[in-house]
């Protein structure tokens, strides 16, 4: 009963944003600064170097090499035997605190913890709300429609597009109306919600066969998540999949990515869905023209 509550309530909140977006699309509803006195002094968030905060890459790599050598120290035969204990409480469904703590005077990190209760309890995913939503049409829709329905006969299938959410961000809601929208336009949406690893959607996109990888990212992470994600989709042998980006990113970053191999990035101003489903159509054509 509860997760059927959360899927109804996660498609309410889902359906009111789409009609929300498509007020705006349409002026009928006024944001000031969007559709509406968009001159204004440039936005600190898209400014110089500082203008979003990002870690140094090297950090992450100082952090990587101390945890390896806090496991080359530790006990390695202690760590498994407490493991296996986490694990056979879980499956017992005893109280797993006394082997947790066990665990911890092991030294056994978090994510070996977690992978520990993963591989007994599987992982959650909560619902996107985006299968059942309601969504919108109206005259610029059928425009859009047009153009997949006339690039879907040229592929020989309807187009597929891998809407992915990189990263520890945890804000879906933009991912969402584009996976709502592209449904709307006529294509096959694959989304499977938010905290994906680069590499499970690098699997999606090889295992569903898309057209083209759309990453969604506000975490400040854009520059460093799409290149792994670029990388993956090349070392499996799909790197003439285009890939799109939206999120807060600043012109110099956006600048980086479209030289490292992305095909469009799109930033708040971009507030336009159909224009934007109606481009990401054209970016699939071209892709396919090229392959030919």
């Amino acid at each position: 009963m509860a997760a059927i509550e959360s899927a109804y309530m996660k498609q309410r909140l889902v359906e009111s944003n789409v009609k929300r977006l498509s007020g705006i699309e349409s002026g009928e509803q006024t944001v000031v600064g969007v559709n509406a006195f968009t001159e204004a002094e440039p936005s600190p968030l898209s400014g110089s170097d500082g203008s979003i905060l990002t870690v140094d890459a090297k950090v992450e790599r100082d952090q990587i090499e101390k945890l390896k050598v806090w496991r080359a120290q530790r006990d390695g035969a202690s760590v498994k035997k407490a493991l296996a204990e986490l694990a056979a409480a879980a499956k017992e469904d005893r109280n797993v605190m006394p082997a947790s703590i066990a665990c911890a005077q092991a030294g056994v990190t978090t994510g070996e913890w977690t992978d520990a209760l993963r591989g007994v309890f599987g992982e959650y995913r909560a619902p996107t709300g985006v299968a059942r939503a309601a969504g919108v049409t109206d005259g610029r829709l059928e425009a859009a429609r047009r153009e997949v329905d006339t690039v879907s006969r040229r592929l020989g299938r309807r187009i597929k597009i891998l809407v992915g959410k990189p990263g520890l961000d945890g804000h879906s809601n933009g991912a969402e109306q584009i996976a709502v929208r592209a449904r709307d336009c006529g294509m096959e949406v694959v989304y499977e919600g938010i905290r994906l690893t680069p590499q499970r959607i690098v699997n999606a996109a090889l295992e569903e066969s898309v057209h083209v990888v759309g990453l969604s990212i506000l975490s400040g992470g854009h520059v460093s998540l799409v290149a792994d994600v670029l990388a993956g989709l090349r070392a499996a042998g799909i790197g003439d999949v285009p890939v799109v980006v939206g999120g807060i990113i600043p012109p110099a970053d956006a600048a980086a990515l479209i030289a490292a191999g992305v095909a469009r990035v799109y930033t708040p101003k971009d507030f336009d869905l159909t224009q934007i489903m109606r481009d990401v159509t054209s970016v699939v054509d071209a892709a396919w023209k090229e392959a030919a």
